[in-house]
């Protein structure tokens, strides 16, 4: 008898499935049969999906061209909220307390797609699961009795995991974002609301429990808080980038940041951190450490099987283009705009996160608070144009070397 194909209802009732011969039956169960014909039911539901990341796509397009214009806008109004620091404290603080309660109590999820249908990234996070925040059955909702996987300790200690890191990631986005505004804008009460604004948003609701989604945002966002100490800053962003691989592209942007003054210490802590990540690849693990590599740094062809928009009747083969020009966007801030200050670095780094949403054949679209923080202090930043590098940015031990033996004095 073949195989029943389930709907995603009934999909989402099954208990959780951790092994690999049980994640391939359930990947072969949810899987159309090419000569199975769609019901309209089927059918409606994807033409509501595409129209969703279709708007989707418009209103982040939109957000790209904001911000790609925000080097130009020269005079920042101050945009302070209408509450006192101490209110926006007291419901920051309540609604960051009910959001990781809701994490530390929820269900765990594996990915049903594993293996290979998973992007480019490190492996540690294609091996935790996805706490789900909105249950949307009774089932998820903990009303059912645990299953024998779930009372797994080895799989317990990844829920675990999953559930410590996505709870560290918010909280640092939420702490980065306060000092950002307390230290490098000099309005501690702007910081608190932009951080706020992000705890408000349905959508750090609904992906409250995505490590993929908080963690990468966490680590740029203590980069720009660092951007003082190049070094740091590039441990930061080296980690982003070994994580997610997607923030690799963000390189041309700060070492054009850093050109006159801390590139060769932003690009030490980059590679010693890559490094790092590199090594601990090949501590444990069933699949070779080239395979590893080429899925950290994606090194593969894209793939022709997408998912998210390109898997809704969008041609796959327009993403190659589309990919051609985000690498002409990416090359083009290496040059412009000149000079880079505090501001157009946040600015249009959070610019080449909303671009990656375009292309992104595994998701595209949905990953906002890869650049939702940042986008939220590109729009209530001051002036910044005299925190560049040259002036904030102390001098390395190599280059005042130089310059002493040089013979050049400074007063």
């Amino acid at each position: 008898n073949p195989s029943p194909v389930l709907t995603v209802q009934q999909e989402t009732n099954l208990p959780l499935v951790t092994e690999p011969q049980a994640l391939d039956e359930r990947l072969e169960a949810t899987t159309l049969d090419p000569d199975q014909t769609e019901s309209e039911a089927e059918i409606s539901a994807k033409q509501l999906q595409r129209r969703g990341f279709v708007m989707l796509f418009v209103v982040e397009l939109l957000i790209l061209i904001r911000l790609l214009a925000d080097s130009m806008m020269s005079r920042r109004p101050l945009l302070d909220p209408n509450l006192t620091v101490g209110g926006l404290y007291f419901i920051s603080i309540s609604l960051f307390i009910f959001m990781m309660v809701n994490v530390a109590t929820s269900t765990p999820r594996m990915r049903v797609w594993q293996g290979p249908e998973l992007g480019p990234g490190y492996a540690l996070m294609h091996s935790l699961p996805t706490i789900t925040t909105r249950p949307i059955s009774q089932a998820l909702a903990a009303a059912e009795p645990p299953t024998p996987d779930e009372l797994d300790m080895d799989k317990h200690s990844w829920t675990i995991l999953a559930k410590v890191l996505a709870i560290s990631a918010h909280l640092a986005i939420i702490v980065g974002v306060v000092l950002i505004g307390n230290r490098h804008f000099g309005n501690l009460r702007s910081g608190v609301g932009c951080a706020l604004l992000y705890l408000m948003l349905p959508y750090t609701a609904q992906m409250t429990g995505c490590v993929d989604h908080a963690l990468p945002a966490a680590l740029l966002l203590w980069a720009v808080l660092n951007y003082r100490r190049p070094f740091v800053a590039g441990v930061f962003l080296g980690l982003a980038a070994g994580l997610v691989y997607y923030p690799l592209f963000l390189l041309p942007l700060w070492c054009s940041f850093y050109w006159q003054r801390g590139v060769r210490r932003f690009a030490v802590g980059v590679i010693i951190t890559l490094t790092v990540l590199v090594v601990l690849l090949s501590v444990g693990g069933t699949d070779s450490l080239v395979d590893h590599l080429r899925r950290m740094f994606g090194l593969f062809a894209p793939t022709q099987e997408p998912r998210g928009i390109w898997a809704l009747g969008w041609d796959p083969r327009w993403r190659l283009p589309v990919i051609v020009a985000f690498g002409i966007l990416c090359a083009l801030f290496a040059a412009w705009p000149s000079p880079k200050n505090l501001g157009t670095l946040i600015g249009c780094s959070a610019a080449v996160m909303v671009a990656v949403q375009f292309w992104h054949g595994y998701g595209g679209g949905l990953y906002i608070a890869w650049f939702l923080p940042l986008l939220l202090l590109t729009i209530f930043r001051p002036n910044l144009q005299d925190r560049v590098a040259l002036k904030v940015v102390q001098r390395g031990s190599s280059e005042s070397n130089r310059r002493s033996t040089g013979g050049i004095q400074t007063v």
